[in-house]
């Protein structure tokens, strides 16, 4: 683990942010809000799961064809990413299938570790950011809040977007998704041994944006 603010010449050492958690704890918008603070490059990497997953749809592969999801992932280009599709609801189920295959997860893995290797540090959020990743991150995240408030949160969103869907349903996939990501045998859901975890159950987008803060001030001065 890196515990030095500063590198071999006496220049600050790169300040890079893992933030791990599931579905809909609000891992995303406190990594956008972050970076943008930080003046630092995101990762959502869930989007690079999302695109190996659109991949395969739209060559009408089966989701869990392990082969093609592999060719897919290792043939993944930044552009794929700017798909607008891959923010439909379908697609985070989708992503959780293909994210289960371990070949998919090492072809990505070089991906997701070059552009946490920006010289002035990065923000990224995910499933295995802070465990498989980027172990040696300065400042580890683990964020979470109660599968009902997390179902809500993407009700809202979904709606927001024009998306037919119930409370009940949202639910029932988050639950899916959770079971699915901490259990699977190539980087299951978790923390990291030295991650700080920030439940944002009761915190609106403005109270846990200012304890995350706090947290990698505090971090980044250890």
């Amino acid at each position: 683990m890196i515990t030095d603010s500063f590198g071999a010449h006496g220049r600050a050492a790169p300040l890079v942010i893992a933030i791990d958690g599931p579905a809909a704890s609000g891992k995303g918008t406190l990594a956008k809000r972050l970076a943008l603070h930080y003046g630092l490059p995101h990762l959502d990497t869930g989007l690079l799961y999302r695109a190996v997953a659109l991949t395969l749809i739209d060559e009408g592969s089966d989701l869990d064809d392990t082969g093609a999801a592999a060719r897919a992932a290792s043939a993944l280009s930044a552009e794929r990413l700017s798909d607008p599709r891959l923010r439909e609801r379908a697609m985070g189920e989708a992503a959780s299938r293909v994210s289960s295959v371990p070949e998919v997860r090492a072809a990505l893995l070089s991906w997701q570790r070059r552009f946490a290797e920006n010289a002035e540090g990065a923000v990224l959020d995910g499933r295995d950011i802070g465990t498989v990743v980027c172990p040696q991150a300065r400042v580890k995240l683990f964020i979470i809040a109660a599968p009902e408030e997390r179902a809500r949160r993407r009700h809202r969103e979904l709606l927001g977007r024009g998306e037919e869907t119930t409370l009940a349903a949202i639910l029932a996939d988050i639950r899916a998704r959770d079971a699915r990501d901490s259990s699977r045998a190539a980087a299951p859901l978790k923390a990291a041994e030295d991650a700080v975890v920030l439940d944002t159950t009761e915190l609106d987008a403005e109270a846990a944006f200012a304890e995350a803060v706090s947290i990698v001030e505090r971090l980044k001065a250890a």
